[in-house]
């Protein structure tokens, strides 16, 4: 999966972001990223703040263990969540089969 990479530190996610969604929520893939809604507008960080604590809340995580790599500015997006492994984010965030 190339949406994920993990190492011994942690996950490196690829997403695609939609702010201003009705709700927060996994989207499922989107070519080869995680497609996540958010309901935070694209304005002044708060889509990115909005991402952060999702994920947070997703992995029982602290925030400050979750860092964007690159796209402040992008929908395009690659966040970095240190003390997680790839079996719990698989399992958090892609729908049962």
């Amino acid at each position: 999966m190339t949406w994920l990479v993990a190492d011994d530190q942690g996950v490196t996610l690829r997403l695609h972001i939609q702010p201003g969604a009705k709700k927060t929520e996994v989207a499922g893939l989107h070519g080869e990223a995680l497609k996540i809604r958010l309901a935070a507008p694209p304005v002044d960080g708060k889509a990115n703040a909005c991402l952060i604590a999702f994920l947070s809340r997703q992995f029982g995580v602290a925030k400050a263990s979750i860092s964007l790599v690159s796209g402040d500015t992008s929908r395009a997006k690659r966040v970095r969540i240190n003390g997680v492994g790839a079996a719990l984010v698989r399992g958090a965030l892609l729908p049962r089969d």
